[in-house]
C-alpha cells in the first residue's frame, strides 16, 4: 500500500433516512440517494455502491436503475453494487444490465458478487434455498464467460443454454471489475481466488482482524491457482462526525433499534450499551471524529492487507443532516489522512 492511492467509498443498503417531520418516503429516499452520491463525488471518493434488498425500510431492490440515474448526474465516481445477489439473478440479464451502465457511465460500472445474507430475494423470485451453493456456483461460472466476451455456448440446470450467443452492449477492454463478497465462509474465500477475482469481506461486528486467517488462504490459494495478487476489500458500517461523542450518539440512536431487530431475527447479541462500546474501540463499527475513523482503518489496512475500504454510512432512521455530514469529513477529511497514514507506514494506534 505503501506510496500508492488506498481507495475510500461508500456502501448504501437503501435505508429509508429522516429528516425534522420524520420518516422520508421510499421515493424521497431514492433521490436523496442521488444527491448523496453527488456529494461522493465533489468531496473526492473513488466509488459508491449499492447493495440489493427486499426488505421493509431498504429501497435498493434495483441497483442497476439506480446506479444508472446516479452516471447520469456524476463524471468520475466508480458506479457498483455492494452486493448483487447472483443466485437469485440471471447472468444473462446482469450482464445487460451493467454491460449498459458501463457504457452508459464510460466505463465506471463494477460489480460484488455474492450468495446472500439475507434471504428474501428466495422465495421472492422462485428459488429454493437449499440450492445456495449451487446456484452461485453455476451463474457465477455462467458469468465470467459471458464477461470474458465473445460468442458463448453453456448449458446448465439453472437457466437455458446459449449457443454461441454473443450480448449487446459489449464490454470495452477489460470488462466490469468484479470482486467476490464473502461474509467469513472458507469455501467462498478460495471461491475468489480460484477465479482470480478480487476479494470483498463484509465485517460488520467483532474484531475484524480475526478475518486475517481468511486474507492468508487467500494470498495462497491465488499462489497455488497460479493467479496474480488481487485487490482486498472491507466493507463495515460507521459515520463521522467532528467529535467522537458526538458521532457515538448519532449512530446509537440509530443502529440500536436496528441491531435489536435483527437480533431477535438472527440470534446475533443484544445491543448493549457494554457490547456497543466494545465495537467502536476495538470492534467493526467505524464511529468517531475523522481521525477515530482514520486511523482505526489505517490500522485494519495494514493488519488485512486491504487496497480499499467501503464505509455503509446510512442506517434505518438516520437523518439527511448525518448522512451528509459523513459523506462531506469521510472524503475532505478522513480520506486522504487514511492515504497520509498508510505511506508513512504509521503505527496502529
Amino acid at each position: 500500500m505503501t506510496g500508492r492511492h488506498f481507495e475510500l467509498g461508500l456502501n448504501s443498503f437503501g435505508d429509508v433516512a429522516s429528516d425534522g417531520d420524520g420518516m422520508l418516503s421510499d421515493a424521497e429516499t431514492v433521490r436523496l440517494l442521488i444527491e448523496e452520491v453527488q456529494l461522493a463525488e465533489d468531496v473526492g471518493l473513488d466509488i459508491f455502491s449499492v447493495g440489493e434488498h427486499y426488505r421493509e425500510g431498504q429501497v435498493d431492490s434495483a441497483s442497476a436503475v439506480l446506479l444508472a440515474a446516479m452516471s447520469g448526474v456524476t463524471d468520475r465516481i466508480r458506479l457498483g453494487t455492494a452486493v448483487t445477489v447472483l443466485s437469485t439473478n440471471d447472468p444473462v440479464r446482469l450482464f445487460h444490465e451493467f454491460s449498459t451502465l458501463d457504457a452508459a457511465s464510460n466505463g465506471r460500472a463494477q460489480l460484488v458478487l455474492g450468495r446472500a445474507s439475507a434471504t428474501e430475494s428466495f422465495p421472492l423470485f422462485g428459488y429454493e434455498i437449499a440450492e445456495y451453493e449451487h446456484l452461485f456456483e453455476e451463474k457465477l461460472e455462467l458469468f465470467l464467460q459471458l464477461r470474458r466476451g465473445g460468442p458463448t455456448t453453456w448449458s446448465g440446470s439453472t437457466r437455458p443454454a446459449l449457443t454461441g450467443q454473443t450480448l449487446h452492449p459489449r464490454l470495452s477492454e477489460g470488462g466490469i471489475p468484479t470482486w467476490i463478497g464473502v461474509g467469513g465462509s472458507p469455501d467462498s474465500v478460495v471461491r475468489a481466488a480460484r477465479h482470480g477475482l478480487p476479494l470483498m469481506m463484509a465485517i460488520i461486528g467483532g474484531k475484524p482482524q480475526r478475518f486475517s486467517g481468511n486474507v492468508q488462504l487467500y494470498e495462497r490459494a491465488l499462489d497455488q491457482f497460479g493467479h496474480a495478487p488481487q485487490p482486498i476489500g472491507q466493507h463495515s458500517l460507521g459515520l463521522v462526525a467532528p467529535t467522537d461523542d458526538e458521532a457515538r450518539e448519532l449512530w446509537w440512536e440509530s443502529w440500536q433499534p436496528v441491531v435489536k431487530t435483527i437480533a431477535s431475527e438472527r440470534g446475533f447479541y443484544a445491543p448493549t450499551r457494554e457490547r456497543y462500546a466494545m465495537e467502536l474501540d476495538t470492534g467493526a463499527l467505524f464511529v468517531g471524529s475523522p481521525e477515530t475513523v482514520a486511523r482505526k482503518i489505517a490500522t485494519v489496512a495494514q493488519d488485512l492487507h486491504l487496497s480499499r475500504f467501503d464505509l455503509k454510512y446510512d442506517l434505518l432512521g438516520l437523518s439527511k443532516a448525518a448522512r451528509a455530514q459523513t459523506i462531506d469529513l469521510f472524503g475532505r477529511e478522513v480520506a486522504p489522512m487514511v492515504n497520509d497514514l498508510l505511506t508513512k507506514e504509521a503505527p496502529h494506534a
